[in-house]
């Protein structure tokens, strides 16, 4: 008898020293000793708590671990030497302008522990490299694409500290230092003088930004305003426009403006800096306290249920918004290349995925298998028992009735995140995916339809100039223009959307993320169908992020109406919906979810939620709610 063959015993983690040492460190640097330090394939992000560094690979190298001590290091400086209340009474409101604010706040802290610390210098050029390197900013060549707010932190890290600009971000300091230069080369000086001391820092800082035209010239230090004041306990009261009193200059007033949508309990860094991946978030007690402020509080004696389907979500403009197809984003010809960069992706693929494609089809297959009533008084006549008839003419004839599937009238629609988080391999993954099961549930009588959303521009684009124009009015609601792409109508064949998918591949379509409103459309469209059984899956690698919105809104602005529609599509919906998470924990949105470690695992998520749902019966038709 053969003898089977030994399970491989699991390979003990030989990383574990190097992170525990790191962890240490960190708690160390940052002077928190019970700070959970972790590695793994989310974001890396840093609250008050809790630091989160990218997962090291099973064999690292030198480099990879300097990449990880630069983050551990960036994050434990950020600990011990900033203070989130003094920054955010000097952060402006102005997208551009807090972008480039926090930029140097962070290049601050980390060119004074490389001063402090000469050791640190060479992790945080590693770590900045590789950051600027998975941006793809190695080979920017117009500033529309070179955020500012990089080219100033490089430049101060530089000069603060020494620390080389990292090869993949001299084109984007190349685009901008003789502008800087020339505009604010005295202000950028003085930060010189002024680093070990935030308070100084921030002041100075403010100056630059006004040198570089991001903030009006009539804005006033608000710091010293503030002082005067005496805190918060001498405010005004801003309950009507007409409260603000002659005397109050317009840069005071846009300053108040831009503290007032700033919610005090919620910290300056929740969100992402642009063109960063490390995410500096506020604790759980300060995000709990900035509920008390958001601008829609709960009436007195609602629950947080009420509350949440309260809440009501403002659009300052739809006039610039657009749904648009695929081929017309792209001329034909560019269109035919990203294709074909995408066929060749799919080649080092191709074996697993089709492998799990074929798996998904034979069990669709298989309950698409013909199922007959027989001996019935009407139907088609049963020609196999004709027999019967011919032997015993008294006997009747026989009759048969095909029973119906519930599978059979079934459409499908993969909504694909397209936010600038997901370039590179996940936005490669997720179009391979798009393509493959397109196909396999073509042949398999399932429609499907391949949507995305993302937005038009950076920053706001032309909603946010038209908020501008209008006076900055007060909690204008979102402020982009968003922009939603069908790659593949559900009618449409696949190999007549074959090439749009392609589009995924092109640079400087992915920018920025507004879920709640992607998931109401594409859910429109669903409802709008005639099919018995409409599945919903959403892929995403993230959180709602827009920047301008959430400047002149709450911080959980976007991530609130999330909340609400996802709510009212599992309660009140007939449409099925499933979310698969990469690299970020959806299970906290959606009910039905899945989380995946790395894009790779994609393929297999798909097909097993999908031959999950098809094993289920189909959502009642009797399902009421406001999408009844």
């Amino acid at each position: 008898m053969a003898t089977p063959p030994r399970s491989k015993p699991n390979k003990p983690d030989t990383t574990a020293p190097f992170k525990s040492a790191v962890g240490a460190a960190v708690r160390a640097i940052g002077g928190k000793r019970e700070l959970e330090v972790s590695f793994s394939a989310d974001r890396p992000m840093l609250t008050s708590d809790k630091a989160r560094l990218a997962n090291l690979p099973r064999l690292p190298t030198r480099r990879d671990i300097a990449i990880a001590r630069g983050q551990g290091d960036a994050m434990a400086m950020r600990l011990a030497s900033h203070d989130p209340d003094t920054h955010r009474k000097r952060a402006p409101a102005e997208p551009e302008a807090r972008a480039a604010f926090d930029a140097l706040e962070q290049a601050r802290v980390e060119a004074l522990g490389c001063v402090r610390m000469p050791g640190m210098t060479g992790n945080i050029h590693e770590m900045l490299e590789d950051r600027l390197f998975r941006q793809n900013f190695a080979e920017v060549s117009d500033k529309a694409d070179a955020p500012l707010a990089e080219a100033l932190g490089l430049i101060l890290r530089e000069r603060i500290a020494g620390i080389s600009i990292p090869p993949s971000g001299n084109a984007i300091v190349g685009l901008w230092k003789t502008e800087i230069e020339e505009k604010a080369g005295t202000s950028l000086h003085t930060l010189l003088d002024k680093f070990e001391d935030q308070e100084l820092f921030g002041r100075a800082t403010r100056q630059l930004l006004r040198d570089l035209n991001l903030v009006p010239d009539s804005d006033l230090d608000d710091g010293e305003a503030d002082d005067s004041d005496g805190g918060d306990d001498q405010e005004p009261e801003r309950g009507q426009d007409d409260d603000t009193s002659p005397e109050q200059g317009e840069g005071e007033s846009e300053d108040a403006e831009a503290e007032e949508d700033q919610t005090p309990g919620q910290s300056e860094d929740s969100g992402e800096v642009e063109g960063a991946e490390m995410d500096f978030e506020e604790s759980e007690d300060e995000s709990s306290e900035a509920g008390e402020d958001s601008p829609n509080p709960p009436p007195p004696g609602a629950n947080a249920k009420e509350f949440q389907n309260a809440f009501t979500y403002r659009i300052f403009t739809q006039k610039f918004d657009e749904v648009v197809k695929a081929g017309e984003l792209c001329p034909a010809e560019e269109l035919d290349q990203l294709r074909a960069l995408l066929d060749k992706q799919l080649e080092n693929l191709a074996g697993a995925v089709a492998r799990l494609a074929n798996k998904l089809q034979r069990r669709l297959m298989a309950q698409q298998s013909r199922s007959w009533e027989f001996d019935l008084e009407e139907g088609l006549l049963d020609t196999a028992r004709l027999t019967r008839v011919v032997t015993d003419p008294l006997q009747a004839l026989s009759f048969k009735v095909e029973r119906d599937t519930d599978f059979r009238d079934t459409v499908v629609t993969l909504l694909l995140d397209n936010s600038g988080s997901m370039r590179g391999r996940p936005i490669t993954i997720a179009a391979i995916c798009g393509d493959i099961l397109a196909r396999t549930l073509e042949r398999c009588g399932v429609k499907v339809e391949i949507l995305g959303f993302t937005t038009r521009a950076w920053k706001g684009g032309k909603s946010r100039e038209a908020w501008l124009e209008a006076g900055r009015p007060p909690n204008p609601g979102r402020v982009n223009d968003i922009r939603h792409i069908i790659y593949k109508a559900a009618d449409e064949p696949w190999r007549h959307a074959r090439r749009n998918l392609g589009l995924m591949m092109r640079e400087g379509l992915l920018k920025e993320n507004i879920d709640g409103e992607a998931l109401q459309w594409a859910h429109r469209r669903l409802l709008a169908r005639p099919e018995n059984r409409r599945i919903l899956m959403v892929i995403s690698d993230g959180a709602p992020v827009d920047d301008s919105t959430q400047s002149v809104n709450a911080g959980n602005y976007l991530e609130a109406h999330l909340r609400q529609v996802i709510e009212d599509i599992e309660t009140r919906s007939p449409v099925q919906l499933v979310a698969v998470g990469i690299g970020h924990d959806v299970t906290r949105y959606y009910r039905r979810a899945v989380t995946l470690l790395d894009a790779e695992e994609l393929a297999g998520a798909l097909t097993d939620e999908l031959a999950a749902l098809f094993d289920e019966e189909a959502p009642g038709a009797d399902r009421k709610g406001r999408f009844g």
